[in-house]
């Protein structure tokens, strides 16, 4: 057990504290069919990670990749979508978690009648967030809020 002269600390470390109307959001390129709102990155957290939450249209999907040195995690909050990792087919639903390994190739689909939201992790970031910063700002509408602030909220 802890005591309080154990956790004193000879600085303050201020936590940081967003909600989705402070996500940025972008679509990497004009024809992607998935947006992703930056939650925290090496910006904001000082640090090499990039979390964010994907927003897939139906039938949206990310394009076929891999990241030479990143672990990708993915939680899935709401919908229907399939993982395809080195051509293993992998359904998703709400609640199910997905580790993609370093050279993992892969990609992410919406196989769903609504938006899929994933919330995603990379560490390290890669140039992740970079790349999402780099593309065309776009906006979180009333369904992304409703989903991501909770429904009953």
């Amino acid at each position: 057990m802890n005591t309080k002269s154990q956790l004193k600390s000879d600085h303050c470390m201020i936590p940081v504290l967003k909600s989705p109307k402070d996500y940025q959001v972008f679509r990497i390129s004009p024809q992607d069919t998935n947006r992703l709102a930056i939650v925290f990155d090496s910006t904001i957290a000082d640090n090499s990670l990039t979390v964010c939450v994907e927003i897939f249209d139906p039938g949206g999907r990310t394009p076929t990749h891999r990241h030479h040195f990143a672990v990708e995690m993915f939680f899935i909050l709401k919908g229907e979508g399939l993982a395809v990792c080195d051509g293993k087919d992998i359904p998703l639903h709400a609640g199910d978690s997905l580790l993609v390994r370093p050279t993992g190739i892969h990609e992410i689909r919406n196989i769903g009648d609504s938006r899929l939201y994933a919330l995603c992790f990379m560490v390290p970031n890669e140039d992740f967030s970079e790349l999402i910063r780099r593309g065309a700002a776009e906006q979180l509408d009333a369904e992304d809020l409703i989903v991501l602030q909770g429904m009953n909220n």
